[in-house]
C-alpha cells in the first residue's frame, strides 16, 4: 500500500510537469507570436502538433510500458519531455520550435499515460479519485507557472528553466516507478473492434473541444485585463475538480457522473456561444478538467486495468481529434465569423453529451475482464 501511494505521488509530480505543454500554452502564446514574429494560426501550428504527438506516441509508449514495464520508456520520455523545452529555449526559427515543441511532446504524450495509469492500475476500488488526484498535477502545475511565464519578456528564459528543472527531477522519479503484476484486462485488438469504445472514443473527442478552445485561445479571447487571472485560474480549476470528480464517480457510478460532466459543457459552451467568457471559463475549466480521469477511470472499468497503458493511450488520440478542431480548426472559424467559431464549440458539446447516453445502455454488457 505504501509502495501505491508512492507511486500516485510521483504521478502526480509528473503530471504537473506535463501540464506546462497544454495549460502553459495561453501564457507562452503572446510570447511565441512575438518572439518568432508569426500570426496567430502560424503558432497553432505548434498547439495542434503537440496534441498529434502528444496522443500518438502514447500508443507505442503506452505498448511498451504494458509490455516491458514503464521505468525504461519513462526515462527515455522524460528527457525528451525536457529537451522539448531546452530546444525551444533556443529556437532561431518558427520551423526549429516546430520540431523541439514535436518532440518534446513525444515524451510529454508517454509520461502521461504512464502516470495516469499508476492510479489506473494500483487503485481499481478507487479507481477514479486516485486518477484524478494525479491529474490534480496537470492543471496544478501550470497554475504555478503561468505568473512566473507571464511576467517574462520572452518566451527563452521560461522555458530554458523549465526544461532544465524537468532534465534534472523527472529521470530520478521515472527510474523508481513500476506496474502491479497480478491484473487482468482486454487487449487493445479485442477493445477497438467494440461499438462501446467507439462511443466512447468520439464521446471524448468532441466532449473536449470547448476544453481545447480554451486551452489554446484563452489569450486572445479573454479581456486583456482578465488574461492574467484566467490564465492562472483555468489550469486551477480543472486540476482542483480532477480528484473531487473522481471520488464522486466511486460513489455515483461512473456512466451517470460522465453523463453529468459532459451536460454541464454544455451548459459552459452556451456562455461560450453568447461571449460570455468568465463564466465559460468557470464551467469548462472545473468540469472539463475532469474528463480525462472519467473516460480513464470508465476505460479501466469496463475493459480492464492489465492493459490500460495502451487502451488509454488509443482513447487519448482523441485528444489530437479535439486538437484540431478546437486550436486549428477553430482559430480558421474564428478568423471568418466568431459566432459560428463559437456555435462550433457547443454543437461538439452536445454531441459528446448525446454519445455516452449510449454508452451507459450497452456498458454492462462489454465489461469482459480475462
Amino acid at each position: 500500500m505504501v509502495r501505491s501511494r508512492t507511486f500516485i505521488v510521483i504521478g502526480f509530480v509528473v503530471m504537473s510537469f506535463n501540464s506546462l505543454y497544454q495549460y502553459a500554452w495561453n501564457a507562452l502564446l503572446p510570447l511565441f507570436k512575438s518572439g518568432f514574429n508569426a500570426s496567430l494560426v502560424e503558432i497553432e501550428v505548434a498547439f495542434t502538433l503537440f496534441t498529434v504527438f502528444s496522443t500518438t506516441s502514447q500508443i507505442i509508449g503506452g505498448s511498451i510500458a504494458d509490455y516491458r514495464g514503464p521505468k525504461g520508456i519513462g526515462i527515455i520520455s522524460a528527457l525528451l519531455s525536457a529537451f522539448g523545452f531546452l530546444g525551444t529555449s533556443f529556437s532561431s526559427s518558427i520551423y526549429e520550435f516546430y520540431m523541439f515543441w514535436s518532440l518534446g511532446s513525444i515524451g510529454e504524450g508517454i509520461l502521461y499515460g504512464i502516470a495516469a495509469n499508476l492510479a489506473v492500475k494500483w487503485f481499481p476500488k478507487k479507481r477514479g479519485f486516485a486518477t484524478g488526484f494525479v491529474s490534480l498535477g496537470f492543471g496544478l502545475g501550470s497554475a504555478i507557472a503561468n505568473p512566473f511565464i507571464t511576467s517574462a519578456t520572452n518566451f527563452r528564459l521560461p522555458t530554458l528553466v523549465i526544461g532544465l528543472v524537468e532534465l534534472m527531477i523527472l529521470p530520478v522519479l521515472l527510474f523508481i516507478v513500476d506496474y502491479p503484476k497480478r491484473v487482468k484486462g482486454k487487449k487493445p485488438t479485442k477493445v477497438v473492434r467494440t461499438l462501446t469504445w467507439w462511443l466512447i472514443y468520439v464521446s471524448f473527442a468532441t466532449s473536449a473541444v470547448p476544453l481545447t478552445v480554451l486551452s489554446s485561445s484563452l489569450s486572445v479571447l479573454s479581456p486583456k485585463d482578465l488574461l492574467v487571472l484566467l490564465v492562472t485560474i483555468f489550469p486551477l480549476l480543472s486540476g482542483i475538480s480532477r480528484p473531487i470528480i473522481g471520488y464522486i464517480s466511486d460513489k455515483l457510478g461512473r456512466e451517470r457522473t460522465t453523463s453529468a460532466v459532459l451536460f454541464v459543457m454544455i451548459l459552459g459552451s452556451i456562455f461560450f456561444l453568447f461571449n460570455l467568457v468568465v463564466p465559460s471559463v468557470l464551467l469548462i475549466g472545473f468540469f472539463g478538467g475532469s474528463m480525462i480521469t472519467l473516460f480513464f477511470a470508465l476505460s479501466g472499468d469496463i475493459f480492464g486495468e492489465k492493459y490500460s497503458t495502451s487502451n488509454n493511450a488509443i482513447l487519448y488520440t482523441g485528444k489530437a481529434v479535439a486538437g484540431v478542431l478546437g486550436s486549428t480548426v477553430f482559430s480558421l472559424l474564428l478568423l471568418y465569423d466568431p459566432f459560428y467559431a463559437r456555435l462550433f464549440v457547443l454543437i461538439n458539446a452536445v454531441i459528446g453529451f448525446l454519445l455516452i447516453f449510449l454508452v451507459t445502455k450497452g456498458s454492462s454488457s462489454s465489461k469482459v475482464v480475462s
